[in-house]
């Protein structure tokens, strides 16, 4: 069964409703990127009339996440999956609709592969850029992966 953004978002209501709250929603998601949307509202905001950062950190982790969550499932496999480290730049105030977008799906791969060829843990990092409505980068993330297989792997 493929991962939707109808089923993303439902999956933020039920298990992440602080970021569905906030208007972080699922707008697409292929083999190979998803983007992620959220607007600057009240609910969100920071005392400097932008989106709060740990908003913006949602929405980007969603972006990377759910590529990551959907190639997990796409192998049947049980395979767990952890943030290890973050890191952002913020290069302009977050107003007005932010999108947020990793294109990074291909690295996934290799890392899943390796994961279930040897049943040792593997690392890797994501980027999910955020730009506003009229395309200028607003903030910058990274998340580090980490992979881990559930099953044993007889020796």
């Amino acid at each position: 069964m493929q991962l939707t953004v109808k089923k993303l978002n439902q999956f933020l209501f039920f298990k992440l409703p602080s970021a569905w709250l906030c208007g972080v929603r699922v707008k697409t998601i292929t083999k190979t990127d998803c983007s992620v949307g959220v607007k600057h509202r009240w609910i969100n905001q920071n005392p400097f009339n932008s989106m709060y950062f740990a908003v913006q950190a949602m929405a980007a982790e969603l972006s990377t996440g759910a590529l990551v969550m959907s190639k997990i499932k796409a192998e049947k496999q049980s395979i767990s999956m952890l943030v290890a480290q973050n890191k952002s730049v913020f290069n302009k105030k977050a107003t007005g609709k932010i999108i947020f977008e990793c294109t990074d799906g291909e690295v996934i791969n290799k890392a899943i592969r390796k994961t279930i060829e040897t049943g040792e843990g593997q690392t890797f990092w994501m980027k999910s850029i955020g730009r506003n409505q009229d395309g200028l980068e607003v903030s910058v993330f990274e998340f580090q992966w980490t992979l881990k297989s559930k099953t044993r792997i007889a020796k």
